[in-house]
């Protein structure tokens, strides 16, 4: 079984009716985060919570992300629904 998924740069960056009006700092459209859909959240979360629980021990790379490791792991075992 083959599932077909579109990564978010091969979907083209819109354009503004109004040439003059520039939509992102580059003029080159919005960030990749911005043109993905809503549903491909949902398939990067388990991915984004393993590599949470990955780091939960690791009190430097909490440190730079801002979390503490209760909090990671807390937001680790979360369902990829929430």
């Amino acid at each position: 079984m083959s599932i077909l998924l579109t990564d978010a740069f091969s979907i083209p960056p819109p354009q503004s009716a109004d040439p003059t009006v520039r939509s992102h700092q580059s003029g080159s459209g919005p960030s990749a985060a911005v043109r993905r859909p809503a549903w491909w959240n949902w398939l990067d979360r388990p991915f984004q919570r393993m590599a949470l629980r990955d780091i939960a021990d690791n009190p430097h790379l909490l440190r730079d992300i801002g979390l503490t490791r209760d909090e990671a792991l807390r937001e680790a075992e979360k369902p990829f629904w929430r």
